[in-house]
C-alpha cells in the first residue's frame, strides 16, 4: 500500500515525503476531532475502577 502511493504521488522525493507528512497530520486531525468523540460515547464508563 505504501510502494503504491509513493508511485501515485508526483514530483520528487522531497515533495511526496511532504505530502504524506500532511496527509497522515490531516488524517491524524480529523480522528482526534471527529471519530474519537464521537465513539467516546459508546466506550466511556463512569466507574474509573477496574474490578
Amino acid at each position: 500500500m505504501y510502494a503504491a502511493l509513493w508511485r501515485i504521488l508526483p514530483g520528487p522525493t522531497w515533495a511526496r515525503v511532504t505530502m504524506l507528512v500532511a496527509g497522515a497530520v490531516i488524517v491524524v486531525t480529523l480522528l482526534m476531532m471527529f471519530v474519537f468523540p464521537a465513539i467516546d460515547d459508546f466506550i466511556s464508563s463512569t466507574d474509573p475502577a477496574v474490578n
